[in-house]
């Protein structure tokens, strides 16, 4: 079997496409990343990958709000990325509804804290 698990890339909380990563080139295809959620699950869409566009540029996790919404008022599987460098954004994205996150480029520009996050787990609070 094959999953499609879409994502909904967020900047401002509104859904966004970007050209090769370039912020300048952002276009927004819909204001709330919560109304295209429940319409993939409606579709029969089981998970999403959400990525916090402003957290990855800013290092520390932002549209968290975001990631609770569409945690709380969807029953998708949620895949969180973008932010999350510390211990703190990684509580912050699971306690939000995110039930699993993405390391993207922590894995490799901190490999400490990847690497713990992996041994010890985070606890929800």
């Amino acid at each position: 079997m094959i999953d499609i698990i879409p994502a909904i890339d967020i900047i401002d909380g509104k859904c966004v496409r970007l050209s090769q990563g370039n912020y300048d080139t952002k276009k927004i295809y819909n204001e709330s990343p919560l109304e295209v959620a429940k319409e993939f699950e409606a579709h029969g869409i089981k998970r999403l990958h959400l990525v916090d566009l402003d957290g990855a540029k800013s290092n520390k996790i932002i549209n968290f709000r975001t990631l609770e919404a569409i945690a709380t008022k969807t029953s998708l599987i949620i895949d969180f990325g973008g932010g999350l460098k510390t211990n703190e954004d990684i509580e912050i994205a699971f306690n939000s509804g995110a039930q699993m996150v993405t390391g993207g480029s922590i894995a490799v520009k901190n490999k400490e804290i990847f690497t713990s996050w992996i041994k010890n787990g985070v606890e929800k609070k």
